[in-house]
């Protein structure tokens, strides 16, 4: 299967290369965007190519696909949208992402997630998209609520970071809630 391009008024979501490697480090080495990611800052380059290598597998796999967001103005890296834990089979995924502070509040991640949800309903053919995001994201989780997400619950202790067990929140869209 290609990599799928996907494209907005602002955006172009595509695959994320090893010379894309710069810009996942920043992305990536950047405290306010690993705050809620459940992964510790990266602190060296070759973090970056190894993210990268994994993104490029598990595509190649079936398991998840991860777009790098590239600003079309600038064609700049800013961020990534993606899906994790796929299985096509059981027609669900879970939807994840990220974005470089200087672009917070201006709607990209919104405008991205809104393409990759129309993609993996219409593309796919998926039933149920989930999200997870840290109890103190709300910035986050606000988001999805705006998008069509409904909150499913809290998952205790779910994600490991910062030396302790954080609870999160769980929540979903499903194809006929989108389709209305």
């Amino acid at each position: 299967m290609d990599f799928p391009v996907l494209e907005t008024n602002r955006l172009k979501l595509m695959e994320i290369k090893k010379e894309n490697a710069d810009s996942i480090f920043r992305i990536f080495s950047d405290d306010e965007v690993t705050r809620y990611y459940g992964m510790a800052s990266f602190e060296q380059k070759e973090q970056a190519i190894n993210m990268i290598n994994s993104f490029t597998k598990n595509f190649q796999d079936k398991r998840s696909i991860r777009w790098g967001i590239f600003w079309k103005e600038t064609s700049e890296l800013v961020g990534t949208v993606g899906l994790n834990n796929l299985q096509l089979s059981q027609k669900r995924t879970e939807i994840g992402y990220d974005l470089l502070p200087s672009y917070w509040r201006k709607g990209i991640v919104s405008e991205a997630v809104e393409a990759v949800v129309r993609y993996c309903f219409e593309e796919l053919d998926l039933y149920r998209i989930a999200a997870v995001t840290f109890t103190e994201n709300e910035s986050s989780y606000k988001l999805l609520l705006k998008l069509g997400f409904q909150k499913e619950g809290m998952l205790r202790g779910y994600i490991y970071q910062n030396d302790k067990s954080n609870d999160t929140f769980v929540f979903s869209l499903i194809k006929p809630e989108w389709t209305k």
